[in-house]
C-alpha cells in the first residue's frame, strides 16, 4: 500500500466514526426521552390505580354496569346542582391532576400548580 492510500483510509475511517457518534448521541436521546415518559406514566398508572382502588367497590367488581360512566340527563324533575362542574375540577386536582388549561389531565408531580390553584379561586 502507498502511504498516500492508507492516510486516505484514515481518513474514511475518521469520517465514519463521527457519522457513527453522532448517530449515537441521537439515539441516546431518544432513550432518554422513552425513559422518562415511562417513569412519568409509571407514576401516573400508580396515581390511578390508588384511585381506583378508593371507588371501586368488591360488589362493583361483581356488577360491571355500575363501574359504566353514568350520564346526566337535566329535566324538570331532578335538576343538577350549579357547581357540579366546578366540584368535579376540584376533586380532579385533589386527586392529584392539573386542570388548569396549561397541563389540563397531566398528573401532578411536583406539588401545587399556580395556574390550577388561581383557576380554581376564580
Amino acid at each position: 500500500m502507498e502511504k498516500k492510500n492508507i492516510f486516505v483510509l484514515i481518513q474514511e475511517l475518521e469520517t465514519q466514526m463521527g457519522h457513527i457518534h453522532s448517530e449515537l448521541g441521537g439515539l441516546k436521546l431518544v432513550i432518554k426521552e422513552l425513559l422518562e415518559e415511562n417513569h412519568h406514566l409509571s407514576l401516573e398508572n400508580e396515581q390511578l390505580r390508588k384511585i381506583l382502588k378508593k371507588e371501586v367497590h368488591p360488589a362493583d367488581v361483581e356488577n360491571p354496569v355500575a363501574l359504566q360512566p353514568q350520564l346526566h340527563v337535566k329535566d324538570e324533575e331532578h335538576e343538577d346542582v350549579v357547581g357540579e362542574g366546578y366540584d368535579n375540577l376540584a376533586r380532579l386536582y385533589h386527586e392529584g391532576f392539573h386542570i388548569c388549561n396549561v397541563y389540563y389531565g397531566h398528573l401532578r408531580t411536583e406539588g401545587d400548580c399556580l395556574f390550577c390553584l388561581s383557576f380554581l379561586n376564580k
